[in-house]
């Protein structure tokens, strides 16, 4: 009996439309779809959706910036996205984006029902203020002095140097990062969704299934310290939707932008004839799942959820994170050449191959995952070109030139070839799960078996002997068929290369395809399925990201917003020498870094500055380095700095470093011959 067939809708985080897409971002997009085209190839009615969110005070300011008004700016980056995504073979139904007519409907019916439940209500509350720009300034937009720490150059909501949480209006000397203002503290009333209130629904759906459990374990720490009313409302000026009976209120970016999972699909459903009420309302018999990165966990896993049920709707089957991505170890580095733009690599390399390193790297855990290029390189060369391919270039020759095309009527291996088809079990469980890797290391052990197969025949050998052509057309064309079922396998995964073999094998593929054997079928003749990665074209595209990304730099709403027209930063207030002179720096070496439970930004050190001893120290570095490339490496560290107590425990000392923030930060080393405890002058 067939299995019934299962209607599934799959979404993506949206890309946010005041800057490109890079490889970091592109992971989360070849992951899902992957997913997808394994659902479509077995047989399930499978939708695919996504949008641009398009809203925001960043968006808002960027096109002032660039002088064109913001629903330009949204247009433009939207073309932008949908030619990246289409060219990696992101394979979307829908693509739309959260400034439309379907999520303004969407999101005031949500919002006035969770109003008419009693899950909104206002207070009035305090804000910083830009009397330059006649704006109140979100947290990611003040900067100032930490009142912790005294880091200087902080953001408004936490600090990056020892990772304390705090109000904007508690930064020491605060100034607006879009003017250079002085803020002032103006109150405003703001409406606020009565996240509490499903405290109890949220902590048995997080722990249901519906989550890893890393991230189950993870959001915890938001039950444990008690969930928070959360504030759903903007003052204007503010680009996003006005809020119904609040004039000059707007929605907050993150009210409604996962409504455009919802307003993207009503948007394709009603294009195609699809019913949306049968995938969103709280009794639907359909999947949804979103892929989202783990840096946004939080709003899908607790405010999204909540939301929904509040206004009557369904809660997601699943929400799957991924980790970020990593270049050769460490953070992607726009002066190292490693941020790479999605369109800087199509510009180079071809798309299968990132899909296939993606592929046999990805777990259904939340791992960061690293593109090391040379890896990258030598396991595309090696599994797709030197295995996969290889198996049909050396068969393919031969049933062209002596069979005139003709694959034979003889199966030459029989229990060879059910091993193949047998495989579909294992494979078929991985890609399901998301295992993609074990998927990928099985579809490479058939295709050694299949090359060794080959190897112990010798073809070659055959054809020039007397009388032996039946053999040499059975065991090329049992090669053909081992490529064959290999090809099924990774269709999801390398979509381009296998329409290219379904045209050499003058057939289609589907995953009932497998149980089908092409005897006597006729084949064309064979043309390079896949070239090998050529090193200098890995070469070429780190060059050019190094160009292209010191010359325009995407601004985005986690970076600190840079524009021609922010002051020149002044100096920090000026110190005597003899305070300079007491400060002691040590060449120190790294004998530990781990990352630190519940830290965002900081990485846990232990420094050993000579004489037998070490010291712990809390550095804000995480977003430039992974903590194992660490180790072993030698850096300068001020010595004497009295320890601090933080949360996470005694930092007794701080790390040197340079460089602009976030990714593009480096630890000072000192020169070869250093030793631990030598005194830096």
């Amino acid at each position: 009996m067939a299995k019934p067939v299962r209607k599934i809708l799959v979404t993506n985080a949206l890309p946010y439309a005041n800057g490109p897409i890079h490889l970091g971002h592109m992971l989360g997009y070849i992951q899902a779809d992957i997913w997808v085209r394994y659902q479509r190839l077995i047989g399930n009615e499978c939708h695919f959706v996504c949008a641009d969110d398009a809203h925001g005070t960043p968006i808002m300011l960027k096109a002032r910036e660039l002088g064109i008004s913001p629903e330009q700016l949204i247009d433009e980056m939207s073309k932008a996205h949908q030619a990246d995504f289409s060219d990696f073979g992101v394979s979307f139904d829908n693509y739309h984006s959260t400034h439309s007519e379907e999520n303004r409907v969407l999101a005031n019916l949500i919002y006035t029902r969770l109003r008419d439940n009693g899950y909104i209500t206002t207070r009035v509350i305090e804000q910083l203020y830009d009397p330059e720009r006649g704006m109140f300034l979100p947290d990611r937009f003040v900067k100032g002095t930490c009142p912790e720490c005294k880091a200087v150059d902080q953001y408004g909501d936490n600090c990056d140097s020892c990772g304390a949480t705090y109000s904007p209006i508690d930064l020491i000397d605060p100034r607006s990062a879009v003017s250079g203002a002085v803020p002032e503290v103006r109150e405003s009333e703001h409406y606020f969704f009565d996240l509490p209130a499903f405290g109890d629904m949220l902590k048995e759906w997080t722990r249901s299934g519906s989550l890893q459990p890393e991230m189950a374990n993870k959001l915890n720490e938001w039950f444990d310290a008690g969930l928070q009313q959360w504030d759903i409302s903007r003052d204007a000026p503010y680009f996003g939707f006005e809020i119904p009976d609040a004039p000059g209120k707007y929605f907050y970016v993150w009210l409604d932008a996962p409504i455009g999972y919802m307003s993207s699909f009503q948007n394709y459903a009603e294009r195609v004839g699809l019913n949306f009420d049968e995938f969103w309302q709280e009794d639907s018999g359909a999947e949804v799942y979103h892929f989202i990165g783990k840096d946004i966990i939080y709003f899908h896993s607790l405010f999204w959820p909540a939301t929904l049920k509040g206004a009557q709707f369904r809660q997601p089957t699943s929400v799957w994170a991924h980790g970020f991505i990593t270049v050769n170890g460490t953070k992607m580095s726009k002066s190292r050449g490693t941020f790479i733009m999605a369109r800087t690599y199509l510009e180079h390399l071809n798309p299968e191959y990132l899909r296939y390193y993606f592929a046999a790297k990805l777990s259904n855990r939340i791992d960061d995952l690293d593109l090391n290029l040379e890896d990258f390189t030598q396991r595309v060369n090696s599994d797709l070109v030197g295995k996969v391919v290889n198996i049909a270039s050396r068969c393919a020759g031969f049933i062209t030139k002596q069979f005139d095309g003709q694959l034979s009527a003889n199966i030459a291996e029989p229990e060879l070839l059910a091993e193949f088809q047998q495989a579909q079990t294992v494979i078929s469980q991985a890609y399901e799960a998301r295992e993609f890797s074990k998927a990928m290391r099985e579809i490479m052990r058939l295709a050694d078996r299949a090359n060794e197969y080959i190897a112990i025949k010798e073809p070659w050998k055959l054809a020039k002997q007397e009388g032996q052509a039946q053999a040499v057309q059975d065991v090329c064309s049992m090669g053909l068929h081992l490529f064959r079922l290999l090809m099924i396998y990774l269709k999801p995964v390398t979509p381009e290369l296998t329409a290219h073999a379904e045209q050499f094998l003058n057939d289609s593929f589907s995953w009932a395809s497998i149980e089908q054997v092409l005897t006597g079928h006729r084949i064309n003749k064979f043309k390079a399925l896949l070239q090998r990665v050529p090193t200098e074209s890995v070469d070429a595209m780190i060059e050019a990201s190094k160009e292209s990304l010191q010359e325009t730099a995407p601004t985005t709403v986690a970076e600190k917003p840079t524009t021609a027209k922010e002051p020149i930063e002044p100096i920090a207030n000026e110190i005597e020498f003899g305070d300079f002179a007491k400060i002691d720096m040590r060449v120190a070496l790294i004998v530990n870094a781990e990352h630190v439970e519940g830290a965002d930004k900081l990485i846990k050190l232990t420094l050993d500055i000579g004489e037998e001893k070490t010291k712990q120290v809390f550095a804000g570095i995480k977003a430039a380095y992974q903590p194992e490339s660490l180790i072993g490496q030698h850096t300068v560290m001020v010595a004497n700095l009295k320890p601090r107590k933080m949360r996470f425990g005694l930092s007794e000392g701080m790390v040197l470093a340079a460089g602009p923030g976030g990714s593009d930060l480096y630890i000072l080393n000192p020169h070869e011959g250093a030793q631990p405890g030598m005194q830096v002058k």
